[in-house]
């Protein structure tokens, strides 16, 4: 063992400036993956806390015709009665503007209402409605201006405007709005229909709904309204992976390249090894051992390379159209998960480039070599 790790080290070394191009290949293309999968994440979570800036971690839909009393939770932040309905929202044509007309979902909320949505900074009152900014827009209104809304029932109710949010989720921007409860019902008839509740970790939201649900309640987690799109984001994840990944097998293909080049070049001293009493098994033994400096070297330095990469994106992120992409600078989460799983499946991908050369010189000759 020690005589070819010595070997090993000694062909390495022999050739340093293939032997870090071979690892630098390998830590380029581990390094490029990591920081495309933080990208990745932290564009993803962008958006998720986007979304949630205006929607509910979790509803509980009432099952009887009152609306019974929420029990106690430890993950429950905040909770509210709430009811909604779709309203046609219109402005009137006033001087040298024309008329205003759009569709929203209403969501009326109860006491405790404003608590759900922290970053929104609702002021709830009767007759007064909050408006996404895109509607906002459509609609050409400004704050303190007023507004009519009429239900599929064909009630008509005067609403003065509050403000307005923004989430950054365009779909929420344009279609939502806030109001008092006792406002929609005013408005659609409609009674409370359940509570929208807020949670400590809304990745939990599955699990606590059915906690809470009971016989009393039909939980909605968001990850079940929202399924569409985090399945979309996790496949255009898995897609950029295996995308990126053919970089590290490229270069896991440079390293096989100089393997077989070293196993070309050391025939006759392989040959004169075996003829020496040194084993296959020896022999073979080197090469692997180079694979293996190669290729732990090369994730090594592209675990480096990634984070070093993660850490300045964050502090100097990429600048984006907001308009577009609701983020004006796209952020980076490195995950361990990630590092683990890149690092694993790159170390894998060396290890194989390297059975062709140990295979080559496993089937050298010595005697057919030395004649």
């Amino acid at each position: 063992m020690r005589f070819a790790l010595f070997l090993a080290l000694a062909h390495l070394r022999r050739r340093p400036l293939q032997t870090a191009l071979a690892l630098l290949g390998v830590g380029v293309g581990v390094a490029v993956l990591l920081a495309a999968l933080s990208l990745t994440n932290g564009f993803v979570s962008g958006l998720v806390r986007a979304t949630l800036k205006a929607y509910p971690h979790l509803v509980l839909f009432s099952l009887g015709q009152d609306l019974p009393p929420l029990p106690p939770h430890p993950e429950v932040e905040g909770a509210a009665p709430f009811a909604a309905t779709k309203a046609l929202l219109t402005r009137p044509a006033e001087g040298a503007r024309g008329p205003g007309v759009d569709f929203a979902t209403l969501v009326g909320l109860g006491e405790g209402g404003e608590a759900l949505y922290p970053e929104l900074g609702l002021r709830l009152e009767p007759g007064g409605i909050y408006l996404g900014s895109a509607l906002v827009q459509s609609l050409g209104v400004v704050v303190g201006e007023r507004i009519y809304a009429m239900s599929a029932t064909q009630e008509r109710l005067t609403l003065r405007v509050l403000g307005s949010f923004r989430t950054g989720n365009y779909l929420l921007d344009s279609g939502y709005a806030f109001v008092d409860l006792k406002t929609l019902e005013r408005l659609s008839g409609l009674r409370a229909q359940g509570y929208q509740v807020r949670l400590r970790d809304p990745w939990r939201a599955r699990e606590v709904g059915f906690e809470l649900a009971g016989t009393r309640f039909f939980p909605q987690a968001w990850q079940d309204t929202q399924r569409t799109l985090l399945e979309q984001l996790a496949l255009q994840k898995q897609v950029l992976g295996i995308l990126i990944f053919l970089i590290v097998a490229v270069a896991a293909l440079g390293v096989a390249n100089l393997l077989v080049l070293k196993v070309v070049e050391k025939t006759p001293e392989i040959a004169l090894l075996r003829a020496m009493g040194a084993s296959r098994l020896t022999v073979g033994l080197v090469f692997a051992l180079e694979g293996v400096f190669l290729g732990v070297g090369g994730v090594g330095l592209g675990n480096l390379l990634g984070y070093a990469l993660g850490l300045y994106l964050s502090l100097r992120p990429v600048p984006l159209p907001g308009e577009l992409y609701f983020l004006t600078h796209l952020p980076v989460e490195m995950r361990l998960a990630d590092f683990l799983a890149v690092s694993g499946a790159s170390l894998v991908a060396t290890l194989l480039s390297a059975l062709l050369p140990l295979w080559r010189a496993l089937q050298v000759q010595p005697g057919v070599v030395l004649r």
